[in-house]
């Protein structure tokens, strides 16, 4: 049975606009799939827990949207859908047709990790195990060409960071933006016996030029609105993809002169990131260096948890934490929602436009973190940090987003 929640307690509040994290230009709009009628009418949202920690998270992530229906004249429906393993073992399928049919009708796609173990994905399917069955058919089904994964540690925040103070300076604020629909993960693949009798595997990396013209237009509309610099990662000493994806790169360039472009390797990024991150602002690459350079963002801030991101498509977008489901950990209440709930701050500005509300989910999360609570996942042997649940870590961020919403 599907979960219905409908959160609309309205109250009269007059909205001031102090500037998006995220840039939407007209241009950008329409190739993000941005409502422009998103904050009139009630935000239809599909919620799809996932795996292990997944429930967990998510159980804190949907409390921001009843604290804002509290506080602000808005209005949420959820409607709770299986996906991903549990959705396989319940239903035969990851991503069940009555789910895509819920997505389908929605506003908006909240996320939670999904997959299991090695021991407990083998009893799956391949072609059916969460990232084959249902993470790549969800962004193929809803186009999600560009992925977001902002990479942000305040200062304040630098002890969760396994780098020196002095690396991190006054913080690290980059933003990643990954194509999500091309390249190898989406490429023709066979597996085989050759003339010579023996196993291979065959994979292609597939791009045309649409594909690539549409994510960096994204990222060239991304950095203009930033600082003006644009660092593209590639490898095009090797790859013909590269050199591909840096002609039509130069193309668009040609549309946005006042906005300089960094070239660098894939390699050097992945050295770069560890030890000067402050040099990057807004980055753009293809799928897999991607999927790869935001991991590792992740561990620079020290863990991945702490990385929200947002998976945009023409006409519709998903919002999911950039981190795995952590099975080892799971039902515990040690994990900690950060990454969740950063999620629904990017879903609150991207897909309805609510820029303050998201503004106002940041700072509660940075304030909680800065009063010194966080949650066993997180905390460091060394820490002076208090470590409380995944339940109180949630309670301490709703009170602070209602004193945010207050003020």
């Amino acid at each position: 049975m599907n979960e219905l929640l409908t959160c609309c307690i309205h109250h009269r509040s007059n909205r001031t606009t102090r500037g998006p994290v995220y840039v939407h230009s007209l241009e950008c709009r329409a190739s993000i799939g941005y409502s422009e009628n998103s904050m009139s009418n009630t935000q239809r949202i599909a919620i799809l827990p996932g795996d292990a920690i997944g429930p967990e998270i998510m159980a804190q992530a949907v409390r921001v949207f009843e604290v804002l229906s509290e506080h602000r004249d808005l209005c949420f429906e959820l409607i709770e859908a299986p996906f991903g393993a549990a959705a396989y073992f319940e239903h035969g399928h990851a991503f069940p047709e009555e789910t895509k049919t819920i997505c389908d009708s929605v506003d908006a796609i909240l996320k939670g990790p999904v997959g299991l173990s090695h021991e407990d994905s083998a009893k799956i399917p391949v072609e059916e195990q969460p990232e084959r069955g249902a993470i790549l058919p969800l962004r193929a089904r809803y186009d999600t060409f560009a992925n977001f994964r902002p990479i942000t540690l305040s200062r304040d925040m630098a002890h969760f960071s396994p780098l020196k103070s002095e690396i991190i300076g006054d913080g690290i604020d980059i933003l990643l933006i990954r194509e999500l629909v091309g390249g190898l993960y989406f490429g023709e693949k066979q597996r085989g016996i050759n003339n010579d009798g023996k196993r291979f595997v065959r994979e292609s990396l597939d791009y045309d030029e649409e594909l690539v013209r549409r994510v960096l237009v994204v990222g060239f509309e991304q950095a203009r609105a930033r600082k003006g610099v644009l660092h593209n990662i590639h490898k095009s000493n090797v790859l013909m993809s590269s050199v591909f994806w840096n002609e039509i790169l130069d193309e668009v360039h040609a549309d946005y002169a006042e906005v300089e472009v960094k070239h660098m390797l894939v390699d050097a990024a992945a050295t770069a990131l560890c030890l000067n991150p402050g040099q990057f602002d807004v980055m753009v690459m293809e799928n897999m260096f991607g999927d790869i350079l935001s991991d590792q963002g992740g561990g620079i801030l020290g863990s991945l948890g702490l990385m929200p991101s947002a998976c945009l498509g023409p006409d519709k977008a998903y919002y999911e934490p950039s981190h795995g489901s952590a099975p080892d950990i799971a039902g515990q209440n040690i994990a900690n929602p950060y990454s969740m709930i950063g999620s629904v701050a990017m879903m609150l500005e991207m897909s309805f436009g609510m820029v303050d509300e998201s503004k106002a989910v940041w700072n509660a999360m940075k304030s909680v973190f800065e009063a010194g609570y966080t949650t066993a996942d997180l905390a460091s042997v060394n820490s002076e940090t208090d470590v409380v649940t995944t339940d109180v870590f949630g309670d301490k961020v709703m009170a602070a987003i209602t004193s945010e919403l207050k003020r």
